[in-house]
């Protein structure tokens, strides 16, 4: 298929150095302190992850300006691009649980479904609602979902809540139009429709073996007791009088997805800089745009329209915002901590490694992301990063299909999340602790990871 790599890039300046090395090791043990004081001294991850990420700072030799503005610099970004859509996602859930809306919806979907179909049945929502989804924004619209069929069904939340994850984190890694395999397509050139249709070939078994069938192996283990705060905020204590329609609930909970949905087809079918209808597409297809619309909508159909005051709606938004204040600080710690790998330059040591290696470019491409995911935290930066790496590399070694190379960078991106926002988001909405976090959310994305790389080799046989 294809053939080996010889020492494509052992350039000079790409050499490993002792420096490099006690990146790696500095790196490791900023982890393993923040592990420490979360398990052993029970510190807040907010707190834990602080001391972390500035002791890393301080062991790499950062000056205290430059380890302060890193800290501020990474905090912000992520809180910028996250904090807005966990708030909103929270006011929308917030909604249509008090109007019964998600009553209505979890009626209706498990109206005459056995219960082993129950997990297939979220894994095929979640792929329906995160096909256009950034995941953050995909995973805060399935949560009240979760909930509350986990509340109906019983036994372990774990069982309901995998496969959905599962379905949303192969979507965001492996399949275009998401923003990964998007930006790894435009590096690498590869062909956007060959991409589209491999990725779909690798997600759906992908999604069934890290979702249903995960998920009930992990749900006889980690049965965690739902935050009191989520619960009361997605799960209204007594039926709601004059609940909206099926039709009306399940509109307003998919019109950002219908939003951003819009956006990607104008994309594709407009060229940039073409008239009104591409910046109009742009501004409401922005995910905290498209979901504040969605917010704005619901306080008319699961409000307004059911007689609610504005009194009424204003004490609902208000509620929403209390149960989601420390999981909005752990991620912007979190993020905080991602920019500090990246500022002392631990994602160039593991660029380094990857680049002077000896192997078939399918793999290779996959353990540079995998390396640069676990030092970085972000599956982002880990495509971005592998797809420049892999530039190169692809121009001197023929035979090997742009498209799965993309792939395979997707599959590794996804590796053993355990540093990155997507961790904390489970660990705060489910209730877990961190060992049943690594257990259940870590392997799951490991299992991705894996059984995504073995798709691709598969097919890199065949095509």
């Amino acid at each position: 298929m294809t053939e080996t790599l010889a020492g494509v890039l052992a350039a000079p300046g790409n050499t490993w150095t002792t420096q490099d090395t006690t990146l790696i090791l500095w790196a490791m043990f900023s982890i393993a302190v923040a592990v420490v004081l979360i398990l052993r001294f029970k510190v807040h991850a907010f707190v834990a992850l602080t001391i972390a990420t500035l002791l890393l700072g301080f062991t790499a030799g950062l000056s205290t300006s430059k380890i302060v503005g890193t800290f501020e610099a990474g905090m912000g970004a992520t809180l910028g691009a996250i904090a807005g859509l966990v708030v909103l996602g929270s006011i929308l859930g917030k909604l249509m649980a008090d109007s019964g809306g998600t009553d209505v919806i979890v009626e209706r979907l498990l109206h005459r479904a056995r219960p082993r179909a129950v997990p297939w049945l979220m894994a095929l929502i979640a792929i329906i609602i995160g096909i256009p989804l950034f995941f953050e924004v995909g995973f805060v619209l399935m949560i009240p979902i979760i909930f509350a069929v986990s509340h109906r069904i019983g036994g372990s939340p774990m069982k309901v809540a995998i496969p959905a994850f599962a379905a949303l984190s192969v979507l965001h890694g492996l399949v275009p139009p998401h923003p990964g395999p998007l930006i790894a397509i435009k590096a690498l050139e590869a062909d956007l429709g060959k991409t589209l249709v491999y990725g779909l070939i690798v997600a759906i078994p992908v999604a069934i073996i890290a979702g249903p069938i995960f998920g009930n192996f992990i749900s006889k283990t980690v049965n965690p007791t739902l935050p009191k705060a989520m619960v009361e905020e997605f799960l209204s204590r007594e039926k709601a009088q004059n609940p909206p329609s099926f039709g009306i609930a399940l509109g307003t909970l998919l019109l950002p997805v219908l939003l951003m949905l819009f956006k990607t087809v104008v994309d594709f079918s407009t060229e940039e800089g073409t008239g009104g209808i591409r910046a109009f597409a742009e501004f409401i297809g922005d995910p905290l745009i498209a979901m504040l619309i969605a917010v704005i909508v619901a306080m008319f159909t699961f409000g307004i329209l059911r007689g609610t005051g504005a009194t009424r709606l204003t004490e609902l938004v208000g509620s929403a915002f209390p149960p989601i204040a420390a999981v909005t600080l752990i991620v912007g710690a979190g993020g905080a901590f991602k920019q500090m790998l990246l500022d002392t330059g631990v994602g160039d040591a593991i660029g380094k490694a990857a680049e002077s290696s000896q192997m078939s470019p399918l793999l290779l491409a996959w353990l540079t992301a995998v390396a640069i995911r676990f030092a970085t935290g972000s599956a982002t930066v880990a495509t971005v990063t592998a797809a420049g790496i892999m530039v190169p590399v692809m121009a001197q070694v023929q035979g090997t299909e742009p498209a799965l190379v993309v792939l395979a960078i997707g599959a590794g991106s996804l590796f053993f999340s355990f540093n990155d926002a997507g961790i904390w988001l489970v660990k705060e909405y489910m209730g877990t602790s961190l060992i049943d976090t690594f257990k259940t959310w870590s392997v799951m994305e490991t299992l991705i990871s894996v059984s995504g790389l073995a798709g691709v080799m598969v097919l890199g046989l065949i095509v």
